[in-house]
């Protein structure tokens, strides 16, 4: 369950049946105790999201970019939330059920600002008002604890994820990831800026340049990645790579809500070596 204050809460009955599109969006309905009726791609969801746990009975609708229309329109939908990422499927969903956009990532202000205002509209849309603050709240809480259990003089964090064995996804300051890193008192060793998610794709050289930093990779690796970096001159002779051991963390959707933030905060303290499971979130 995603943390004690929501976790036990049961859904209400008169709560309006979702189908979500977005991963986000999902895990935070989850979160809040009014899980979606259908969402996409489940077994995706759990590779890369990780948590919350999807509850049993939730129906799996397919990929994000086609969603199953037949298995959508027999389950007595009341809502459909996308994000603009998805407005391309607007047209095909609206005859089922009425579409809602709840954005994080729509330039309109900071990202934290956002996931939290996303949260209080998901919150709004299945009445679940006091549940979210209590997501926001338990979030705070928990990101505060991981951050007095960071150790001192962390090195500044280059926080990537692998596309390929020669190309990475680093977040930026604008992203997910790194407002967690800002609420925990470390830097973002990535300075150039990045795209409207927040990260920038590079290739590995690209990071070479970057002495003063320490490597956090993000699983999952694709399919043969961590045998060829094994291997990887480059890789080794990052300066990042060879300042201190490569710290390894379990998948964290960096696109996701207040859930994925509070787990990015306390794997990455794990990876660190402390703990900060006591109290607040969960995940």
């Amino acid at each position: 369950m995603f943390f004690c204050a929501v976790a036990g809460v049961a859904q209400a009955k008169d709560t309006p049946r979702v189908a979500v599109i977005d991963w986000g969006q999902a895990q935070t309905l989850i979160a809040i105790g009014a899980p979606p009726v259908a969402m996409s791609q489940i077994p995706a969801y759990n590779e890369w999201v990780a948590a919350p746990d999807v509850p049993e009975g939730v129906r799996d609708l397919g990929l994000r970019v086609q969603p199953n229309m037949e298995l959508l329109s027999q389950l007595d939908i009341d809502v459909v939330t996308i994000t603009s990422m998805y407005s391309g499927l607007r047209e095909r969903l609206a005859p089922i059920a009425p579409v809602k956009t709840i954005d994080i990532y729509d330039g309109q202000g900071a990202v934290w600002d956002r996931t939290v205002e996303s949260t209080r509209r998901l919150g709004a849309l299945v009445g679940r008002e006091a549940a979210a603050e209590a997501l926001i709240d338990a979030t705070q809480v928990r990101i505060a604890a991981c951050a007095a259990k960071v150790p001192e003089q962390v090195k500044p964090l280059l926080v990537v994820q692998f596309m390929d064995a020669r190309h990475v996804r680093v977040y930026t300051e604008d992203s997910l990831v790194g407002s967690v890193l800002e609420r925990m008192d470390i830097a973002n060793a990535w300075q150039d800026g990045g795209n409207y998610w927040g990260f920038a794709t590079v290739p590995l050289e690209r990071l070479a340049s970057i002495d003063n930093a320490r490597m956090v990779v993000v699983k999952p690796l694709p399919v043969g990645v961590a045998e060829e970096i094994d291997t990887s001159v480059l890789w080794h002779h990052l300066p990042a790579v060879n300042n201190a051991p490569v710290l390894y963390v379990p998948p964290v959707w960096g696109f996701g809500g207040l859930p994925s933030a509070s787990r990015f905060a306390r794997l990455l303290v794990d990876a660190l070596g402390r703990d900060c499971s006591a109290g607040g979130a969960a995940s």
